[in-house]
């Protein structure tokens, strides 16, 4: 099946231009400027972006992945899908190590299908002093083959593990991880800058959720922020909700790692694209007022009530990044860190038709996925 695009305004990792796209059997197979050649959908110059990639998504539309039960894991899959996230990490907080083995088994399901891009485990090997919303009494000390059952239980689609680098034998799961095609994402974590650097060394490429759940900047003791931020082997998340991170701090982490090594997540919980009230996050509770989650006990932020199409947004609005940019960073960059940038991310000949519309405010009109409209715009 081919279908043209026509009358859009394209952002590609080269700019910004109006132009036309050809999709055939769910891949771009041209991409033109000026007027399309032939008949085609007309979007009335409507802007067009790559389909978000978020890795860091523990939930949404009422559902969590955590509930161990794949139906609701796909709606959950579906809701984000709704939003432009066109592939997604299904991400797990801290739990019994045999309740992450069953719930991973029953997820690598929904990767065999296509649904999500693989399982992300966030947690238990995080620190008890920087835990957030995780039960602390579920944290436990990293151990090498606890972690290769949990791999295991996979059945190869566990792509990310957050760890803190401070733990004992953190460096050598997170050697492990690598060796098992597994990312390292350090977070969670009261490392000092020199425990951070360690962590990195031993193949540590992601930071977690950067600025939350970790000691803040200090011009004495950089701590883990100005070495995750500085070293060119690592990316950095950041959850643009504008509660999680102020706009200069965001705008600070971009312009020190630039928008290839900065990835948008939404860490969002059940609770996003619902309204306010009582849910769970793995086995603990979350209240959520005025859009912002906290823990019931204690009021720590416990994830997010984001979508992908609002952290594009306020990407561009809040924090002053160029359609180009905030793209880079809500795509390219994170499919960059699954290994998949060869085939999504961007705009570009090639890669399979994941597209979002957004009209002239930037706010979601359409969807496609793989060439086939989720969403279709107005």
């Amino acid at each position: 099946m081919s279908l043209t695009v026509s009358d859009v305004r394209l952002v590609t990792p080269e700019g910004v231009h109006d132009g036309w796209l050809t999709i055939e059997d769910g891949k771009i197979t041209h991409i033109g400027r000026g007027q399309a050649p032939g008949n085609g959908r007309s979007l009335g110059g409507r802007t067009v972006v790559p389909g978000f990639v978020d890795i860091h998504t523990h939930g949404g539309g009422g559902g969590s992945y955590q509930q161990d039960d794949p139906e609701k894991a796909a709606e959950v899959a579906a809701f984000h899908l709704g939003h432009g996230t066109t592939t997604t990490l299904a991400s797990l907080v801290t739990a019994a190590p045999a309740t992450l083995a069953r719930t991973a088994s029953a997820l690598a399901d929904l990767c065999e299908q296509g649904l999500i891009a693989g399982i992300h485990f966030e947690g238990p090997y995080i620190s008890k002093a920087r835990c957030g919303a995780h039960d602390p009494a579920l944290l436990r000390e990293p151990d090498r083959a606890e972690f290769r059952e949990l791999v295991r239980a996979g059945r190869g689609h566990v792509r990310m593990l957050t760890i803190a680098a401070e733990l004992p034998n953190a460096l050598d799961v997170i050697r492990d991880a690598a060796a098992e095609g597994v990312i390292a994402a350090l977070g969670h974590s009261d490392a000092t800058y020199e425990q951070t650097i360690a962590g990195i060394e031993a193949g540590g490429s992601v930071a977690t959720h950067l600025y939350n759940a970790m000691p803040p900047l200090n011009h004495r003791d950089p701590g883990p922020v100005a070495a995750l931020l500085q070293d060119d082997r690592v990316t950095v998340e950041l959850v643009n909700d504008g509660v999680h991170v102020h706009p200069a701090m965001l705008r600070l982490a971009a312009h020190e790692s630039g928008p290839a090594r900065t990835a948008l997540i939404t860490d969002a919980m059940a609770a996003a694209g619902m309204g306010d009230g009582r849910y769970p996050l793995g086995s603990m509770t979350v209240d959520v007022e005025n859009g912002v989650a906290r823990l019931s006990e204690g009021g720590t932020i416990a994830g997010s009530t984001l979508t992908m199409d609002v952290a594009f947004r306020r990407t561009v609005r809040e924090v002053g990044a160029s359609l180009v940019d905030a793209s880079t960073m809500a795509s390219l960059t994170p499919a960059r860190v699954l290994g998949l940038d060869g085939e999504i991310g961007s705009i570009s000949v090639g890669k399979h038709a994941d597209l979002v519309v957004l009209d002239e405010d930037l706010r979601l009109d359409g969807v496609m996925r793989r060439g086939v409209w989720v969403r279709e715009p107005a």
